[in-house]
Formats: structure tokens, sequence, C-alpha cells
């Protein structure tokens, strides 16, 4: 099935307690699935259709304070229009995910993939000092299994989630194992669980606000310090990545996603002309694998970044090398996908 759907399968399948999104391609087919399984009808689960992706994230705020696993998506310019309600829930410490198929931009854009909204997805992209934690899927299965693995972190450290896709994996057909049925938890267990959520007044406990507003500097200080501890233990504990012929390389390229399986094709061309070069995929890229690069360069003569944007996934890997080897950048614009052939060009000419 497409990426898309495997989304909407796997959603149903771990439990998920609401849905609620607005179309927009290239993710349309994610509500649309979910339309189609009714399972409302089956598991209780929720599926509305909002008037706007400013409605719907809200509606998420509104499920996530509550305890309930709740989730959206769009495609980049919905999710831009989302950017104020996640800034509100990661100020609020609430876990909810949020699916954005990339498009290619600025602006309206066009339709086709892109991975352009790698600043928006890691830097925060709303106001305030906040994080996201952000999966890369490469494939149609990881489309499937991120959905639970986005919730269990969203609730392990209570903060949103993003499965941060493009137009190609969302778009694209494969085999997957679909997850296993979990079963939605009970109120009483979501108050075990979750015992910050609104819950309302149980067993004469007074209900818990949830808020990101706090108007006294020294408090929001404390909470902000708060937060950012809660981020290091994120940074410390779930970093995720691949690697891929870097035993004996002497050239590394690092990309994610659609990128990673074109950096694939190109290593078995570039290693057929007896050039030495492996790849290092971040899955999540908040947590970025920041100490595994700086590992990586100690060991390579050059660092090539692709990534189907202008470059901004380069700037981290940047950072982390620190100058310890050249780091090069190549991608396209617009919505065409590099070439292997290309990009082992790149390689030729860059080091």
């Amino acid at each position: 099935m497409k990426g898309n759907e495997a989304i909407a399968h796997a959603a149903i399948r771990c439990g998920c307690d609401g849905y609620f999104g607005y179309p927009i391609t290239p993710q349309s087919e994610v509500l649309e699935t979910l339309a189609e399984q009714k399972p409302w009808e089956t598991t209780g689960m929720v599926v509305l259709q909002a008037e706007s992706e400013v409605s719907s994230i809200n509606m998420v705020y509104g499920g996530a304070s509550t305890g309930k696993k709740v989730m959206t998506s769009s495609s980049s310019p919905g999710v831009s229009l989302m950017q104020e309600g996640i800034s509100y829930m990661a100020g609020a410490e609430l876990p909810a995910l949020i699916v954005n198929v990339m498009r290619g931009g600025p602006g309206l854009g066009t339709i086709q993939p892109s991975q352009s909204d790698y600043f928006q997805a890691c830097k925060g992209g709303g106001h305030g000092d906040y994080h996201l934690i952000v999966l890369a899927p490469a494939s149609v299965q990881e489309m499937a299994d991120f959905v639970d693995l986005a919730f269990t972190l969203a609730f392990r450290y209570r903060n949103p989630a993003m499965i941060l896709a493009d137009g190609a994996i969302g778009q694209m057909m494969e085999k997957l194992v679909l997850p296993p049925f979990k079963p939605r938890r009970t109120e009483e267990e979501i108050i075990k669980e979750c015992p910050w959520a609104t819950t309302g007044r149980v067993g004469g406990r007074k209900p818990n606000i949830i808020t990101s507003l706090e108007l006294r500097s020294e408090e929001m200080e404390i909470i902000n310090l708060r937060i950012q501890a809660k981020y290091r233990e994120i940074e410390e504990k779930e970093v995720r990545y691949e690697e891929f012929m870097l035993d004996d390389a002497e050239y590394a390229i690092v990309a994610f996603g659609s990128a990673a399986r074109i950096a694939k094709k190109s290593i078995e061309i570039a290693r057929s002309q007896g050039i030495k070069v492996g790849l290092l995929r971040p899955i999540t890229l908040w947590p970025f694998p920041t100490k595994e690069i700086q590992t990586l360069a100690s060991r390579v003569k050059g660092i090539l970044s692709l990534e189907i944007n202008a470059g901004q996934m380069v700037e981290d890997i940047r950072l982390a090398v620190e100058g310890a080897v050249p780091v090069r950048h190549f991608g396209r614009l617009g919505g065409i996908i590099p070439d292997p052939d290309e990009v082992v060009d790149v390689l030729k000419r860059s080091f």
C-alpha cells in the first residue's frame, strides 16, 4: 500500500483515540483511508475532517490535554498554519503525533516531493525554545512502524512528535507488515498513566489545568529550564540512525528519507568505480545523531549531505564536524528528485 495509507492503518492498530485533519496533497490519503476504514465502528477511534489546519491542530491540543492518543497529518503549507498550536502544545508539554508529508515550496509551491521542511521541524518552526521529536521514515514499512514509536516517545517525554516524510514516501507503494492491534486504553488506564491530564474530577481529585501561560518571568524561566533538561535527556537516550557500508568507507553520505534510498544506489555505483563511500542515515532528525557524525568525521576524508532541498541538514552536519573534514551539500529543488548518477558525479567533483 501507499505510505500515507500505511500511516492510517497503523494509527487504527496502535490504539489511536482520535485523528483531526484537513486534506492537502500529497498526504490526503491518510484522511481518505481513515474515512474508508471507519474505525469509529470498530475501535471507537474518532476521525474528523476539520474546517482548516488551524482547527485541526487545536482539536489535537484539546484531545492531547485529556491524555488521549491523538494525531493530525498535513503537508508543508498546512503544517505552517499549525505552528502556533504546536508551540502551545510543546509549552504545555502535551504528547501528540503530527505527520508532515513534505512538498516543495516556499509558498504553495509544488505538490511534488521535497525535504525542505527540515528547519521547520527540527529547529522549532513556531515561537519559543522548543523541540519536536522528529522521525524520518525511508520506506512504507517505516511509515507504519513509526506511528506507534512516535506515540511511545511522545508519551514517554510528554512532548509532541512528528513523522517527517516526503511526498515520495507518502505516495509510493511497497509491501509491508502492519503492526498488531493494540486495544485503546480505558479511562482508568489513562488516569493512571497520565496523572497530569485534564480528566475532570475523579474520586474527589481536583482537575488539572493545562496551559503554556506563565506571566511571572522567574517562574517561566524555571519551566523553560525544566523543559530544556528534558530535551537533554531525549538527546542522550533516543538518537536513532542507520549505517550502510561505512566499515571501510573513505567518504560518507548523510541523507534521510527518500534521499537515503537514492544514496544507497549511488553508493553501489560509486563502489563499482572504486570509490569507497558509505551512508549514515539519521532516523531521528531531532535528536540529531551529532556524536555519531563526529565519530564518522574522524574516519573519513569528506562528507556529502544529500537532501532534496537547498541545504538545511548540512548545517547540523557542519556543526557536528567542527571543520574536521570537508562537508559538501547536493540537492535538487522544485520537486525534482536527485538521480544516483548525479550524486556520484558530485562526489567525484567535491573531494
